[in-house]
This record gives structure tokens, sequence and C-alpha cells, in this order.
């Protein structure tokens, strides 16, 4: 079933979309050569706790994955796109590190990820990622009150191909609002004009990642991370997104650049 959300519920939704924007945005510029990835996930449960907030991903146990996830962030380094579970790892210079979260604010949730390459950055990386990032844009402009979820999916599937990326479409977009999943599933791929009418008071998460040079994945043996079947980079990019009569409405936005509040001293560090 779909929940559409009214205006005021999209204004409660749009509150929690400012606090990830913004903490996305801390971990993005903290996201250094030589910052464990656990200072990252430490930095961030401290931020979520002080905003009152809630982590939807704190025990979530969907039919994958091996037990409970316990952690606030999925942070995932090269070739690890979704799910990656935050550990003992050092960035290093070249990394590409995707960071993802999502949670809530008086029981309305957003969901949002970056990615971001460490240090040196290589030039094929940065394609990546802007593929990822252009793809976001393109499926956000689709998100018109009129137009078919199917817009949504043929946008991003439209930017893949043009810079040469295939698309996975086992995991991609959803409802969200009252909870971290909601109807409809958004795949990365797709035909116009078709699927559901899209009307004023849906709210989705547009998320496309791609991988360099596949469409497979594969787990690993935690359960949750999810990999490139060869081996390549990858990259995902997302936003929470509200249909409203004017158009799409982006609620988590980041600031294209935040203060740098010093992660790497904590001394949770390293501790799961």
């Amino acid at each position: 079933m779909i929940e559409m959300k009214s205006s005021e519920e999209i204004e409660r939704m749009a509150v929690t979309g400012q606090f990830v924007g913004e903490l996305l945005a801390e971990l993005r510029d903290n996201a250094e050569v030589g910052v464990n990835l656990m200072d990252l996930e430490h930095h961030a449960r401290r931020r979520i706790k002080e905003r009152g907030a809630e982590s939807c991903y704190w025990d979530y146990a969907p039919s994958f994955g091996r037990g409970p996830f316990r952690n606030v962030l999925c942070l995932s380094v090269n070739d690890a796109v979704l799910h990656g579970l935050p550990r003992d790892y050092v960035l290093r210079d070249g990394d590409l590190l995707s960071v993802d979260m999502a949670v809530a604010i008086d029981g309305w949730v957003a969901d949002s990820a970056v990615s971001v390459v460490v240090g040196t950055p290589d030039p094929a990386d940065l394609k990546l990622i802007e593929a990822t990032e252009v793809a976001l844009e393109a499926g956000i402009a689709a998100a018109c009150p009129g137009g078919k979820l199917g817009d949504i999916s043929a946008a991003i599937g439209e930017v893949a191909h043009r810079y040469g990326y295939g698309v996975n479409v086992e995991f991609g977009g959803h409802g969200l609002g009252r909870t971290m999943h909601e109807a409809p599933h958004v795949p990365n791929n797709g035909r116009p004009r078709r699927g559901m009418k899209l009307e004023p008071g849906l709210t989705i998460a547009i998320e496309p990642w791609f991988c360099a040079s596949t469409d497979k994945i594969k787990f690993d043996e935690d359960g949750w991370t999810i990999r490139s079947a060869d081996g390549s980079r990858t990259a995902h990019s997302e936003h929470t997104v509200a249909i409203t009569a004017a158009g799409p409405r982006v609620l988590t936005r980041r600031p294209v650049r935040a203060d740098r509040p010093a992660v790497r001293d904590e001394k949770s560090a390293v501790t799961p």
C-alpha cells in the first residue's frame, strides 16, 4: 500500500531531510586519508543522538543480511556499493567511499547517500560518481505530477547507458515516510510512461548506483556488503524527494561545504 503524505507531513520529512543532508556533508568532508571508517560511524552516532533522531539502520533485519544491522551508516569502499558494514579500515589515498544513511525525527524518515574520492582522484572514479549524480538529477527532474514511475527509472537508465555503464535493478529506490522502506520500488532502469501515476504527496528515495564494468553483484560473507561481481569500482548517489503540485522537491540537499568537526581523535573509534 502506498501512503500519500500531506503538505504538513512533507514539511516534517523536510526537517529530517535537512539534518540528513547536513550530516552527510560533514561525513563527506571528513572522509580523508588516514581516517578510520569507525571514526565516521561514531561521529554519526553522536550527532544522531545529539539531535534526538533515531537511526533507521540500527537493528534493521531484512530477508538478506546476517543478523540485525548494528550501525547507523553504510560505508562502502571501492568495489563495495551498498550496505557496507563500518569496520576497522583506515582510508587510503584514492579510495572511493560511498556513505548512506537514513534517520527518523519525530517519526518521519529521510534517506540519502553520497560518494566521494579520498585524496588523489582517478578520473575514471570521478566519471563514475558524476554519472550517478547526473542520473540522480535526471530522475528527480522526471518526478513530476502527472508523469509515470517509469519516467524516473528511464531517466536514470538513459544516463547510465550514455556514460557507458550497465544497470542492476535488484536494488533501487523506494517509497519512504513513516518507515525507511515503503512502496513503490523505484528501479534504476525502465520504460517511460509505464507504471503508477505520479501524484502530489508521493515521497520516494531515488538512488542510482552503478558499477564501472558490470551490472552483476555479489554479497560478502557478512551477508550485508554488496560488491561489483568483477571487482570494479562503484558509486552511489541518493536523495529523498517529495512530489508536489509545483514539481519535485528534494528534501535532503547537502550544503556545498560543511564545517569540519574533528572525528579522527574520538575515543570510540574502531569499536563496534
